[in-house]
């Protein structure tokens, strides 16, 4: 099984980046966390960032045929991207997308989400544990659908 697991604009900056929100772990970490759990749930993953809405349309447009799964934090595109909901769309993987901060309690305008319409579930406020969850629920779908 093999997942890709993209990240949005500022993630970069995680650790520097209003740490009373996101934390005072950086971007390094997270990568590191991410590839200890699927290392240890044998998954297979390719991690990426781009603060260009346009390269993560590309990235998840290539995961077709490579990818059983996408796990996407779209970060400020969230709420802006009907791109990267159509390329969602398109590849029709499973998708969920994941969230350091609960949207939800932030500023209005944080609380509508256009990717999440073409994910299987979306996961808020859960900080570094919120991208295992995730990971966890995509390899529980891919597997429940092969058989």
């Amino acid at each position: 099984m093999k997942l890709f697991v993209l990240n949005g604009p500022n993630l970069n900056l995680l650790g520097i980046r209003e740490p009373d929100i996101y934390g005072r772990q950086t971007f390094a970490d997270l990568e590191a966390f991410i590839r200890e759990v699927c290392a240890r749930e044998n998954i297979e993953v390719e991690c990426f960032q781009s603060n260009h809405e346009g390269v993560l349309v590309d990235v998840i447009q290539s995961a077709l045929g490579k990818a059983d799964g996408i796990v996407i934090n779209p970060a400020a595109y969230t709420h802006t991207s009907v791109a990267i909901l159509d390329a969602l769309k398109a590849v029709a993987l499973p998708a969920v997308e994941v969230h350091l901060s609960d949207i939800n309690e932030r500023e209005t305008f944080r609380h509508i989400s256009y990717p999440a319409m073409a994910c299987i579930a979306q996961i808020k406020g859960k900080g570094f544990a919120g991208y295992e969850e995730a990971i966890l629920l995509l390899k529980e779908y891919v597997q429940g659908h092969r058989a």
